[in-house]
């Protein structure tokens, strides 16, 4: 009998000797599983954040709350990632005028020299051109780079943005005005069709900076 109270105890002995160790390592193992979730969601969140840095420059994101303020003022908080793009195409939000809304208010270059300023004016200006061309985004896009003339242009042809309309107007006011000097391509696509006024591939640039992740998607298509 004794031999086997022994055997028992031994039994007893080894089994709680083994809970000590295991029961240890599935804590471990559990705490593990929860960081590795943990990080998991972190590293979800972190990979749409670095989405949105590679599509726009910390000097523009730098901006993003005044531009959501000026554009919610304007009525049109859903296109703040529409203008962040637009900013970034216009300056990568570098200089004094990140908008580049200098010639929207005063027909020239270099009379806005204060950012805020510049992003109001800007806001305000797209805003005039979206509600002119009756919420066509590419429309008014297009509009800001070659003035709100595009629209009334586009709705004497159809009433749609196109990119044959661009070229076409494009062409047309860089025949008018190329014996200013003031004109010339910034793109050597557009040197054939000698659409050398503005930016005809304007709207292809500003979107191709848009974030449809991280706002709500406004485009017509």
């Amino acid at each position: 009998m004794s031999g086997k109270k022994t055997k028992t105890k031994l039994k007893k002995a080894g089994t709680k000797a083994l809970i000590k160790i295991v029961l240890p390592i599935l804590l471990i193992v559990g705490v593990l599983h929860l960081l590795s979730n943990s990080n998991l969601g972190e590293g979800m969140t972190s990979s749409i954040t670095n989405d949105r840095e590679r599509n726009l420059s910390q000097q523009v994101l730098q901006y993003e709350d005044e531009v959501e303020k000026y554009a919610e003022e304007e009525g049109i908080g859903d296109y703040t990632g529409i203008l962040l793009a637009l900013m970034m195409q216009e300056s990568g939000g570098r200089g004094d005028d990140p908008m580049q809304a200098s010639e929207s208010l005063c027909g020239s270059v270099g009379c806005i020299n204060d950012p805020s300023r510049s992003i109001e004016q800007g806001v305000g200006y797209f805003a005039h051109t979206l509600e002119k061309a009756d919420q066509d985004v590419k429309l008014a896009l297009q509009s800001y780079n070659f003035g709100a003339g595009f629209i009334d242009y586009v709705m004497a042809n159809g009433g749609e943005y196109t990119q044959e309309l661009a070229i076409e107007f494009s062409a047309k006011k860089y025949e008018e005005l190329k014996h200013t000097g003031d004109y010339s391509c910034i793109r050597p696509e557009a040197e054939e069709f000698e659409a050398c006024y503005g930016d005809i591939y304007y709207v292809d640039a500003v979107l191709g900076y848009y974030d449809t992740d991280g706002y709500e998607n406004v485009l017509n298509t």
